[in-house]
């Protein structure tokens, strides 16, 4: 693992002009899509507009790229957006034409920024017909796909009615976004598609096992938690996408690769991605179970003689303000993952590494994919914030999202 400064402390050092003056792109990287991949992650985090709204703005913008992309090379079906063929035309101006659109329309606060990368990006491309035709593609597919979402259900204001009686005070924070449960979604048939089974009754073994682990582990001064332990769980407090998407530009950037293939890539992981939040979501509020904090600290309360209260019990990190079955972080590794593996098979797997800027700008590697599926449902235990078996049924269910994702976008490893 290594260090590096990641964008939010450069905002807080006020060094934004480092991201405006600094060259757009790296010649040395691999192509168009991961470049503006990497860019758009950026711009999303510095928005600040949280880590839901900014996977569907990921999900539309690298859906508008696949779309612009295979309408020049063609070299997939074209799907029922029905963009007119466009062969000839620059495929690294109509990325970031996508891009720029997307972008624009979505996060206008960062607008200046936006601008700034996809001027300094044109000027390297070389005027004339096809320079002009691959704008206009990438303008087109951008503006379909905003068409399309705009009525998504994401824009619903929360109506939340917190659980009480009358005239009791119970805390007044209002939960993260109940309404994004009511989002259409990209490629499940509806958010309860893949809803799971209620979680372990309070009077079992399971419960009662999952109780007393999160407890040991996941508590702030724990002396059972290992240092390397304590390392994951604070590096996985990240939660915005682009701590996923450097994995997938780990895959992305690997020899041989192609720059539809990449385009392809990208938007299945981020509309399965998408999806699973909305299918968590609803899941949460379904079921609305409680968060460790809130069990451990009512221990005497659950039924169950094998669970023993502790009054002043706290976890590693602040607990997320919506309910805890299953594990959003869990959900998201599992539609990661599975893709992946779906896109590589047997090709032998790079290192993937990603950065946390919740760590403070930390990078962490693994050797297989597998590695890192198991190691995020660890995190959110050793975080104090989830139970074993949430973890396990938030990566089932993103697997089994990934899986439309994969016959959506016939995705092989050739």
């Amino acid at each position: 693992m290594h260090m590096m400064i990641g964008y939010r402390q450069l905002l807080q050092a006020g060094a934004i002009s480092l991201l405006l003056t600094a060259p757009a792109f790296s010649e040395a990287r691999a192509d168009a899509v991961t470049e503006w991949n990497e860019r758009a992650g950026e711009i999303v985090v510095n928005a600040g507009i949280g880590p839901l709204p900014a996977e569907r703005v990921l999900a539309m913008v690298q859906t508008s790229v696949y779309e612009a992309v295979n309408a020049i090379t063609q070299r997939y079906p074209a799907s029922d957006l029905k963009l007119e063929a466009a062969s000839g035309a620059s495929v690294e101006a109509t990325v970031a034409a996508a891009n720029h659109t997307t972008l624009r329309t979505l996060v206008p606060s960062q607008g200046a920024v936006i601008d700034r990368i996809y001027q300094a990006v044109l000027v390297t491309i070389a005027e004339g017909e096809a320079r002009t035709n691959g704008v206009a593609v990438g303008e087109k597919a951008a503006a379909a796909i905003l068409k399309r979402r705009t009525n998504d259900g994401a824009a619903a204001g929360e109506s939340y009615r917190p659980y009480t009686n009358a005239g009791t005070y119970v805390p007044t924070v209002i939960p993260e976004v109940p309404q994004w449960r009511y989002r259409q979604p990209w490629l499940m048939a509806s958010p309860a598609q893949f809803r799971p089974g209620p979680p372990p009754d309070l009077t079992s073994e399971s419960w009662a096992r999952d109780y007393d682990e999160v407890k040991s582990l996941g508590e702030k001064n724990s002396t059972h938690r290992t240092a390397e332990q304590t390392e994951i769980a604070r590096f996985w407090e990240e939660v915005m996408p682009p701590i996923y998407h450097g994995i997938v530009r780990s895959v992305a950037n690997a020899p041989g690769r192609d720059i539809t293939r990449n385009a392809r890539l990208f938007a299945a992981v981020t509309q399965a991605s998408d999806d699973a939040l909305i299918a968590v979501f609803d899941a949460k509020y379904h079921y609305g179970f409680w968060r460790p904090v809130t069990a451990i600290r009512n221990g005497d309360i659950d039924g169950n003689d094998a669970t023993t209260r502790e009054e002043s019990w706290v976890p590693f990190i602040d607990t997320p303000m919506h309910p805890e079955y299953p594990c959003a972080h869990c959900i998201t590794s599992g539609v990661v993952g599975t893709i992946l593996q779906a896109e590589i098979g047997n090709e032998l797997t790079p290192v993937l590494t990603t950065t946390s800027n919740a760590a403070g700008g930390v990078s962490r590697s693994w050797t297989t994919i597998d590695e890192f599926m198991q190691e995020v449902p660890n995190a959110r235990l050793y975080d104090g914030v989830h139970y074993r078996n949430s973890a396990r049924v938030g990566t089932e269910m993103g697997k089994q999202i990934a899986g439309l994702a994969i016959e959506k976008y016939r995705l092989t490893h050739k």
